[in-house]
């Protein structure tokens, strides 16, 4: 079985670290990589058996899944702020491979449209379905593109003092266009009334868990930007992330390791200084405290009771809620991504064009008739799979679900749940397979293994509340949090990763960034100056290049 990171000993293990970070996720790995960047000891904490968080693999039935990276946008450009976070923390040797021009393909009943690598391009698509929309078209782009350049400004605040940053957070209303404060299905009302164009336009919803009416417009803006160039495929498979970025913190002196689950931060007048493990309730002592488990397991769980409420962070807590929890296929079937004619596009399957109305539905009457089914083609989308698994294919099957649904088994251990929840997967495996099958008929004689995973299996190996995939859902309300920041109240503990900006693999990344600033202090400028370096155009280049394909 493949794994990353070290298990821990605590023989092997330093009594004392510059930092300490909770939490091998894309976040806590990059502010650790930043740090050790900077020369640092740094020691990362990772519960699994794996590091990696969502960007690591499994391996069953002699085939090998990513678990959360489909795709990323925007790093088959050298200059852009996310290729060059990567190459920073990776000592550049994450390499990337770009996906079809035809990255996402749009089912919504029984019509088909493409998302079209490139802005001109996008609207090219777009327009061929909806001439009579092109206004609208061409303004909704420019919009994604308006929200994307105030990005760095709407987030600067987490990069300030905790006092100054909020104090920021408070002022965004008044320096920032009303769009931002919107849901997703405001703005696009206000860009036109066809419904068929809406449904179309907000078909990533998926990719941070809400319908248009419930998403802040934000949110949806910056995951429609960030893929409008396309999107791409770590070569080697999403755990080359954690593979590459894992020997930056080691020669510095610092250690990721595994097995290593964390019991409670150590505070004492009000000041972090170390971690209880969960194992012999070993004691790991450091300057300064990072989780990266999110920001409500970290403030529920992690903190004492006795730290958190006289602070206030568990009423905190009430603002926000958990975002949305999934089942997924693993399947794997017999044939390379050639014979078996499999794309290097993501699918995603609706079965009306209102989103809100169906999803609304599935709420209403918990059944399995989903509102949204993604299909992801991983080993086609690796050049480097058919040299490590000849002859093989993946393909990977997400739905929404409810936790409800799995609460008899709510405290069993995995792996261990009875008949009863396997005939219930297997009930759920068929639907997904279904649908897979009626847009690749091919795939159905080829299957050779399967197995369906439960927001109980994600609660289990990510340690969150509810099996949630993106951290804190990304409402209206929830980048109205001004005390959300990475500079806890209490005195060296800081949070990195997606709650501190957004969710996603680009968003985490971004967490771990402005979390290392705030760390840093007056010193903040390395980070930026690390960053800035990691790109050199070539001679007769610019330095920057325009915001288009």
């Amino acid at each position: 079985m493949k794994r990353t990171g070290t298990r821990f000993r605590a023989q092997k293990a330093l009594s004392h670290y510059d930092a300490i970070v909770i939490g091998s996720g894309v976040g806590g790995l990059c502010t650790a990589a930043l740090l050790a960047k900077l020369g640092q000891k740094v020691c990362v904490l990772e519960q699994h058996y794996t590091a990696g968080g969502y960007t690591h693999v499994y391996e069953r039935g002699g085939y090998e899944w990513d678990v959360g990276v489909h795709y990323i946008g925007e790093v088959h450009k050298p200059w852009s702020v996310i290729r060059r976070v990567f190459d920073v923390i990776t000592d550049g040797q994450l390499e990337w491979a770009e996906m079809d021009a035809h990255y996402d393909h749009i089912v919504i009943g029984d019509q088909e449209f493409r998302y079209m690598a490139g802005r001109e391009e996008f609207k090219a698509e777009m327009k061929k379905h909806f001439p009579e929309e092109a206004a609208a078209i061409d303004r909704y782009v420019e919009l994604i593109s308006e929200v994307s350049a105030q990005i760095p400004k709407f987030f600067a605040g987490q990069a300030l003092p905790r006092s100054i940053g909020t104090l920021y957070n408070k002022l965004r209303r008044k320096l920032f266009p009303d769009y931002f404060f919107k849901s997703t299905r405001e703005v696009l009302e206000g860009l036109t009334r066809n419904e068929q164009l809406i449904g179309v336009l907000t078909a990533q919803w998926g990719d941070y868990g809400l319908p248009p009416a419930q998403a802040a417009f934000v949110m949806h803006a910056m995951v429609a930007k960030h893929y409008v160039t396309g999107g791409n495929y770590p070569v080697g498979g999403s755990i080359r992330i954690a593979e590459t970025i894992i020997p930056v913190i080691e020669a510095a002196g610092g250690h990721v390791f595994t097995y290593a689950g964390v019991e409670q931060v150590l505070v004492k007048d009000n000041r972090a200084y170390g971690v209880q493990l969960v194992k012999d309730g070993h004691v790991i002592t450091a300057d300064k405290i990072v989780s990266c488990a999110g920001l409500l397991p970290t403030y529920d769980k992690l903190l004492p009771k006795t730290v958190s409420a006289p602070l206030g962070l568990l009423s905190d807590l009430e603002e926000v809620k958990p975002s949305a929890s999934h089942v997924c296929i693993y399947a794997g079937f017999k044939g390379d991504a050639k014979a078996l004619n499999l794309p290097k596009t993501n699918y995603w399957l609706y079965p009306e064009f209102n989103h809100d109305l169906s999803v609304k539905r599935f709420m209403d009457s918990p059944g399995l008739d989903f509102p949204m089914i993604y299909i992801s083609f991983p080993s086609a989308k690796d050049p480097d799979w058919n040299r490590r698994y000849p002859n093989k294919s993946t393909v990977e099957i997400v739905a929404p679900s409810f936790p409800q649904w799995f609460e008899q088994w709510k405290g069993s251990t995995w792996n261990k749940r009875g008949e009863d929840y396997e005939a219930f997967k297997e009930k759920i495996s068929q639907v997904l397979l279904e649908a897979l099958y009626k847009h690749h008929p091919q795939l159905r004689e080829a299957l050779d293994f399967y197995e369906l995973s439960t927001p109980l299996s994600t609660e289990w190996f990510q340690w969150n509340q509810v099996g949630e995939i993106y951290g804190i859902e990304h409402t209206v309300k929830r980048f109205q949090q001004n005390w959300i920041h990475p500079q806890t109240p209490i005195k060296n503990f800081y949070l990195t990763g997606s709650d501190v900006v957004t969710a996603g693999v680009g968003g985490a990344l971004m967490g771990g960034v402005l979390c290392t600033a705030r760390m840093l202090g007056w010193q903040a400028y390395k980070v930026k100056k690390l960053i800035a370096e990691a790109y050199q155009p070539e001679q007769g280049q610019a330095e920057s290049k325009p915001q288009t394909a």
